[in-house]
């Protein structure tokens, strides 16, 4: 449902087939896929997987973050999601819901940004996982830039995992120029990008 140039996603799933351990021995980084769209509930499901709020009252989310700062943003790069028009929407983890940012396939600029790697573009769907260091450096110093990177990395392994689960596949990329990829999504200057995650049928 699209109200206010925002998408109200469907309320993820907290049980599974798929145990955590074979999740696990499953994982690998996909670099193919096939030509086909994904689901609102699975980009729903994977969503909440990166940076979904497990406990309301005090909006714990399913990564940890050090002080519980949460520094990172997650933004849905769409090309073939059904219901969804092509575009790039950022994730508000506690409404469960996409803002469109605006309009349009740019997966192939995010692809010529990552040095060609051309599963960027053949993908149903791109996360970036962006930053503001600032969250965390406030608090602890130079040493937050660490604490940042380390939350980056939980996220990602949460999105690996979830995809395993929903018999997906996924592949982490951290080769792409930071200054195009700010510039195609029109990121804040305090903003960086630190990851392009590509999802898609294997």
């Amino acid at each position: 449902m699209i109200q206010n140039k925002t998408i109200i996603l469907s309320s993820p799933q907290t049980k599974s087939k798929v145990s955590v351990e074979e999740a696990l021995l499953k994982r690998r980084s996909i670099r193919e896929y096939k030509d086909e769209s994904l689901s609102q509930k699975q980009i729903s499901q994977i969503l909440w997987a990166a940076q979904g709020i497990t406990d309301s009252e005090w909006g714990a989310r399913t990564s940890p973050s050090a002080g519980a700062l949460y520094p990172l943003e997650v933004y849905l790069v769409t090309k073939k999601i059904k219901g969804i028009k092509p575009g790039v929407y950022q994730y508000l983890p506690e409404e469960h819901k996409l803002k469109n940012i605006f309009e349009g396939d740019i997966s192939d600029k995010l692809t010529q940004a990552a040095l060609g790697q051309t599963f960027i573009t053949e993908a149903a769907m791109n996360l970036v996982i962006t930053a503001f260091y600032t969250r965390t450096t406030r608090k602890y110093g130079e040493r937050g830039i660490r604490y940042v990177h380390m939350e980056a990395g939980h996220v990602a392994q949460n999105v690996y995992l979830q995809v395993v689960a929903l018999g997906l596949g996924a592949v982490v990329i951290g080769a792409f120029s930071e200054k195009e990829v700010k510039k195609i999504l029109n990121l804040s200057e305090e903003e960086t990008p630190l990851y392009i995650i590509p999802v898609g049928k294997i």
